[in-house]
């Protein structure tokens, strides 16, 4: 028999229950002899995107990233060049404190068969986990959420949209706004219309391919084929090819469970790698190899499960994936700065009326700060 005793309420006298009178959350106290642990969706987040950094200042912090700047020039005789100076873009992070408070009854703890304190804190440092990986996948996929203040700011948060064909909706796309942190503070990868000039240009200059080819190579396109999780090798090489123009080899390729399922399915038919049925370069799409074994599913075709790799990426798949969106990704180096002015910390709180409790805080900052490390293709 399971027996449920009333549970805390917030100090707003809100809880599960608020629309029945407010009466908070339900607390079990008993479940046979052993708690059954539920399933946690784990993607080390900080591992793959961020480079962590420490400050001993609070507010906003401020990281400068050179920029190419200077030239040769040629000089007649007698002649001096020109003064020419270093050119610096500054990134802000903002960084803030983040916090849960945890209360544990008297009454919980002497009828609990279980340690009440421990299993608190233990879902606290999950609901910690959860948090952090919920921040950065929004930030690095372009997701808007009020709470985490993530996406771009539109009068609401709101996602970062794509472009089709060239044409993009300039307050969610367009690249003075994913620049402007006072829209997003958290960051984004290179948007539409980047310029190399202006004081908030994130856009530099890579050998001999110049604004126009640098420009159209943005960071958020649109899937070329139709469908919630719609997945093409088409826009994986895409994806590569925008991401190598700017200097960055693609390194990992992040989807989700549906996405893998489309994937999947296109390897369940060896006859796309048939002569008849490969995209001829007239077609304008990619050059399908004419043997199974060549093919890019080659060896899945052969083995029937996930060797690892596309395309020379690492496939990751993960439920943290957002609906409708994959990433291809360098992570050679680390897109995104993690700024941490203080680390996770516990402490004893003491609110009277029969109340354990502990809060536990941190404050942290994190941004994107190599908006041409990543590529996001969007369903529309």
């Amino acid at each position: 028999m399971v027996d449920a005793t009333p549970g805390l309420l917030t100090t707003l006298n809100t809880g599960s229950y608020a629309n029945t009178g407010g009466t908070g959350e339900r607390v079990l106290i008993d479940y046979k002899d052993a708690i059954i642990d539920y399933k946690v969706a784990d993607l080390p987040v900080m591992q793959f995107f961020a480079d962590p950094m420490s400050t001993d200042t609070g507010g906003n912090i401020d990281i400068t990233f050179g920029k190419p700047s200077m030239k040769l020039e040629q000089l007649e005789e007698g002649t001096t060049p020109q003064y020419q100076h270093t050119k610096l873009r500054s990134e802000r992070v903002a960084v803030k404190e983040w916090g849960i408070a945890i209360g544990v009854t008297r009454r919980m703890i002497e009828d609990s068969r279980f340690n009440e304190v421990e299993m608190a804190l233990n879902e606290a440092r999950r609901a910690v986990d959860r948090h952090m990986t919920q921040h950065v996948t929004n930030v690095i996929f372009g997701i808007g959420d009020a709470t985490l203040q993530t996406g771009i700011l539109d009068t609401t948060y709101k996602d970062i949209t794509e472009q089709t064909g060239g044409a993009y909706l300039a307050a969610t796309s367009d690249e003075s706004n994913l620049s402007d942190f006072s829209k997003a503070e958290n960051g984004a990868f290179l948007g539409a219309k980047a310029t190399l000039t202006g004081t908030a240009s994130r856009l530099d200059d890579y050998a001999n391919q110049g604004v126009a080819i640098l420009s159209g190579a943005a960071s958020y396109n649109a899937c070329t084929s139709t469908g919630l999780n719609s997945f093409t090798l088409t826009d994986v090489a895409s994806s590569i090819s925008r991401m190598s123009k700017h200097g960055y080899n693609g390194t990992h390729l992040f989807i989700n469970p549906a996405q893998y399922e489309n994937m999947l399915k296109m390897a369940d038919f060896a006859s796309v790698f048939t002569t008849a049925n490969a995209v001829t370069a007239a077609d304008g799409g990619n050059v399908m190899p004419t043997a199974a074994g060549s093919g890019p599913f080659g060896q899945m075709l052969s083995t029937g499960g996930l060797v690892g790799q596309l395309y020379g990426l690492n496939v990751v798949v993960n439920a943290w994936v957002p609906s409708g969106r994959f990433g291809v990704f360098d992570l050679s180096v680390k897109p995104m700065a993690y700024v941490e002015r203080r680390p996770l910390t516990v402490e004893e709180a003491n609110p009277g009326f029969g109340i354990i409790g502990s809060y536990m805080s941190m404050r942290y900052g994190l941004k994107v700060v190599r908006p041409e490390a990543g590529q996001i293709v969007i369903s529309p």
